[in-house]
């Protein structure tokens, strides 16, 4: 399978679902993150748009905010019979009705059953939350702004005064 932008948070969580349910994955990221995709388990990471793969791909899941020619771009590599599944939900996700390559939107919902398994997975260390640092709840505004300059990498977990950041 092929994750589209997979050097964010919830690109993370796909690379790791993704190899825990025994897909071969390949992602592309950007060169901050590309290293962190690898950790992931990503078997092959590619720079942003679409690679040029030696294989099809059953599944693509995008996960970047592209434009609509470069979201049906990446319908050319998928096999025929194939998925393209997407997450940007401004546009719909393309679809190849000659070759069978279906275009599913994804949207979420929270589902109890769906948490309480991914919470088994992250306690049994199958899936890894990459917590950046713990800042107390005094540095929020210090922490917004590095969140809009796009430099923070991870999760940040904000303390209330009274606690250890131990």
């Amino acid at each position: 399978m092929l994750i589209n932008g997979a050097g964010g948070a919830v690109g993370g969580y796909a690379v790791q679902l993704a190899k825990h349910a025994g897909a071969h994955v390949i992602a592309t990221a950007g060169p901050r993150s590309s290293e962190r995709v690898r950790t992931a388990g990503a078997d092959e990471v590619f720079g942003h748009g679409v690679p040029e793969l030696s294989a099809l791909v059953d599944v693509v899941l995008n996960l970047a905010p592209v434009d609509a020619m470069q979201l049906a771009a990446l319908t050319s590599v998928v096999r025929d019979g194939g998925i393209v599944v997407n997450t940007t939900v401004w546009m719909p996700a393309p679809s190849d009705e000659e070759r069978g390559v279906r275009g599913v939107n994804l949207f979420v919902n929270s589902d109890a059953a769906q948490l309480a398994r991914l919470v088994t997975l992250v306690d049994s260390g199958a899936l890894h939350v990459d917590i950046a640092r713990r800042v107390p709840l005094a540095e929020l505004p210090a922490l917004h702004a590095e969140a809009a300059e796009g430099t923070l990498s991870g999760k940040v977990v904000v303390l209330p005064s009274a606690t250890s950041l131990t």
